[in-house]
């Protein structure tokens, strides 16, 4: 699990970074305020959150692959995904219905950071 989740950690950020770019760059102009402001808001929480998951692979590594800790990464893993992937697509398509899916997200980054909080309490 710390391999695992250090590494898409960084796999994660670097994505982030150049999706950030890439909007700076190239859908700035191209997109609405509001939509270019919903993709910067995907971007911030990717950010955050694959920074979370190279956090949780280090924790891991001196609470010996708690499960706690296991189902955090999965959630901000998941949540990257339906959050700002939801925001990405949104922002560039403008289909609205998307939004939808954004707040299942949320609610896993929540989770995520609810379970790290346990798993340290309990191990630390």
């Amino acid at each position: 699990m710390v391999k695992l989740y250090i590494t898409l950690g960084c796999i994660l950020a670097f994505l982030g970074v150049a999706l950030g770019a890439f909007g700076a760059h190239a859908l700035k102009s191209r997109l609405a305020e509001n939509m270019f402001k919903i993709f910067e808001t995907g971007v911030q929480y990717h950010m955050i959150h694959a920074l979370a998951l190279v956090f949780v692979g280090i924790i891991a590594h001196w609470l010996n692959d708690s499960l706690l800790l296991n189902w955090s990464g999965r959630l901000f893993a998941i949540g990257i995904l339906l959050f700002s992937g939801s925001l990405y697509v949104l922002s560039v398509s403008g289909i609205k219905a998307l939004g939808a899916i954004t707040p299942f997200g949320g609610l896993a980054f929540l989770a995520g950071w609810i379970l790290l909080a346990i798993a340290a309490f309990k191990h630390l």
